[in-house]
């Protein structure tokens, strides 16, 4: 990753949970922050439509817009990069990388990515009563990582501040 461009600090995941208040948390975000465009939801037309203005609004901010897809893909619609999983990463053209892991498996998988999403870290509103990593154990794994990682799941304001950690996303831990 060129070093005119620092990884941002905080995240924003984008689905349909947070579509409608997508604008007014890109304008709350810090300068800089990043953003992480999934919408899995939408039909490709449309999905491609959504991006595009988000985009704009995030790179008036002084967003990183990263793409859910290849990293082909993410250059053929502008992103600054590419999320998903290691093993669709390591292919493509080179562009921003962010990998998503969920055990130490997934992290070492993910050893070509520029950065990783580990998660979750806390319980999520995405997967009630699922498995978390806890602060414990996600410090153990983020260790073991050959990059920079992202805490993701239950992440806010307040939880980031409890798990001190450099790096954070959220889906909807950014509403109002």
């Amino acid at each position: 990753m060129p070093q005119c461009h620092p990884l941002p600090t905080v995240w924003l995941l984008t689905d349909a949970r947070n579509d409608t208040a997508l604008e007014d948390i890109l304008r709350r975000l810090p300068r800089g922050s990043g953003l992480v465009f999934r919408h899995y939801h939408l039909p490709p037309t449309e999905r491609h439509a959504r991006f595009a203005a988000l985009a704009r609004l995030a790179r008036a901010r002084d967003h990183r817009v990263v793409l859910s897809g290849s990293p082909a893909e993410a250059r053929r619609w502008g992103a600054d990069g590419a999320y998903g999983a290691p093993g669709a990463l390591a292919r493509g053209p080179a562009t921003l990388r962010l990998a998503t892991a969920h055990s130490l498996h997934e992290l070492r998988a993910a050893r070509r990515a520029d950065a990783v999403l580990l998660s979750p870290v806390f319980p999520t509103r995405s997967h009630p009563g699922g498995k978390v990593l806890g602060p414990l154990r996600f410090r153990l794994l983020a260790r073991q990582a050959a990059c920079p990682v992202i805490a993701l799941g239950g992440m806010n304001p307040a939880t980031a501040k409890r798990l001190n950690w450099p790096r954070w996303a959220a889906i909807d831990g950014l509403l109002r």
